[in-house]
């Protein structure tokens, strides 16, 4: 096998391995349940608001 076939396999099976251990940690993140927004602090809110 001459050397830029062997470069051509190689960084293909590279590329291959990234994809798998991409999806791997997708599917872990994923695991952990239904994604929470932030609590919203309100004191900006009633900072802007007039006193009268």
């Amino acid at each position: 096998m001459d050397r830029s076939k062997f470069v051509a396999v190689l960084t293909g099976a590279i590329a291959i391995l990234i994809s798998i251990v991409y999806l791997l940690i997708v599917q872990l993140l994923d695991l952990r349940g239904e994604m929470i927004p932030a609590p919203v602090d309100l004191s900006i809110v009633l900072l802007t608001i007039p006193f009268s």
